[in-house]
């Protein structure tokens, strides 16, 4: 079984769904043959680090509303976090593009490590609260999951997995993918956002029971014995066949 996740970085429901996906996971009985490849979703592909305005800020901002609503907003994701053992540092978090952090993921992808780099780029943005779209950040981040520090810096200097990050962009455009996180099991069921985890015990339970059924053998085309002088059909049998 296959699922594709298109997430942010930047995105506290991703992480919350990842987390919901993950338990899911944990309790599923043939959880080590599902590949979880991850994809790249940009929320705001112009978002740049605003020094002197925080998240609530810019929130507010956003969506026409006080600041004191939006910091109460954040609090109530911070407590759904909190529900998952995940922890969201709100105050601080660094409002930053999220491109080369997907370039990133990429690369660690090529190197099997991209969900040991997924989870410690979300870590980094929700919690540790770092600005990951600093490459000296982005260099450390992941060194710490075990890849090439001067490998990484080399890649983060050119455009190297532009392209596909922005494939993977495009694929969700062509799947009407408006918000993240979204998931995709085997290219043929979808949850959008960031669901219950008994939504996702009954699609995997749901895609593995398919997967398991044997498709009936259909024949196709009507064999025409009147077409035959012996009245066999066009075809081999008994380890013969008349030429």
């Amino acid at each position: 079984m296959r699922i594709d996740i298109w997430s942010d970085h930047a995105c506290p429901f991703c992480y919350i769904g990842k987390r919901r996906l993950e338990h899911a996971l944990s309790q599923f009985p043939h959880r080590d043959q599902v590949e979880v490849v991850f994809r790249s979703f940009e929320l705001d592909p112009n978002a740049k680090v605003q020094p002197g305005k925080d998240i609530h800020d810019m929130l507010a901002a956003k969506y026409g509303m006080t600041r004191e609503k939006a910091k109460a907003m954040n609090e109530q994701l911070a407590e759904q976090a909190r529900g998952v053992g995940l922890e969201f540092n709100f105050d601080t978090v660094v409002h930053a593009n999220t491109f080369d952090s997907h370039r990133l993921n990429h690369y660690a992808a090529a190197q099997g490590k991209a969900a040991e780099m997924t989870e410690r780029l979300l870590r980094a943005y929700f919690t540790d609260t770092l600005n990951i779209s600093d490459h000296e950040v982005l260099v450390a981040l992941a060194a710490e999951v075990g890849l090439d520090a001067a490998a990484v810096s080399t890649l983060l200097k050119s455009d190297t997995y532009a392209d596909a990050v922005n494939g993977d962009i495009e694929e969700a455009r062509r799947l009407n993918v408006t918000g993240v996180p979204f998931f995709v099991f085997n290219s043929k069921y979808a949850v959008s956002g960031a669901q219950p985890g008994p939504v996702f015990t009954e699609v995997l339970d749901k895609v593995w029971a398919e997967e398991q059924e044997a498709p009936a053998l259909q024949v196709l085309g009507s064999p025409d014995p009147a077409a035959s002088t012996d009245g066999n059909e066009d075809g081999c049998a008994d380890g013969s066949c008349k030429l």
